[in-house]
């Protein structure tokens, strides 16, 4: 019984040391190039979620009506700069958009941003892009997709992750007021 534990207890042992062993002839793991980049928070905001377009001139009737959007969400993801001193955001928005009586073609193009801003609100940068939304014969709805969009989020790694990445469209003031006037949908 003590033999077969001793030859146990030494197989053990050498099993062990061999396997301490292969792990001693690798080469060292980079850990951080592996390592998943954080992300800022990215959203819509609010207030400008909502686009209701009207033909110059012709009020807030429904015949007036050029164009209905909605931002409906967003793909992002996040990696490390180059030299991993900050973040690069690549996001791509997704739309729908509701052609109106009153568009005056298949085609319109429709405004929008991307900003950022940091942990106080106050905006670092902004863009503006333009969407072409194309409507099919005898169809007044898509969705659409923004282009991918590339933002680099300088400044460190935790000062850029603390910043948030905000996709709305471009309003004229008074259609800011009434999206705020009527809320969320």
């Amino acid at each position: 019984m003590v033999k077969a534990r001793n030859l146990l207890n030494g197989c053990i042992a050498g099993g062990l040391a061999l396997l301490l062993a292969g792990c001693g002839e690798r080469a060292p793991v980079n850990l951080l190039e592996k390592a998943q980049a954080p992300c800022p928070q990215v959203g819509v905001i609010s207030d400008a979620a909502d686009l209701t377009r009207f033909r110059a001139g012709g009020g807030s009737d429904l015949t007036a009506l050029v164009v209905n959007a909605q931002v409906s969400g967003f793909q992002a993801k996040c990696d490390y700069t180059s030299r991993r001193d900050g973040l690069v955001v690549t996001l791509t928005p997704d739309f729908s958009a509701e052609r109106g009586p009153a568009a005056a073609g298949p085609s319109l193009d429709i405004p929008y941003m991307v900003a950022v801003v940091d942990d106080s609100d106050r905006v670092l940068s902004r863009a503006e892009y333009s969407l072409r939304v194309n409507f099919p014969p005898n169809v007044a709805k898509v969705k659409s997709t923004g282009e991918e969009l590339s933002i680099t989020l300088t400044g460190g790694v935790a000062e850029a992750a603390r910043r948030r990445v905000l996709v709305g469209f471009v309003l004229s003031p008074e259609e800011l007021a009434a999206n705020r006037r009527r809320g969320p949908r």
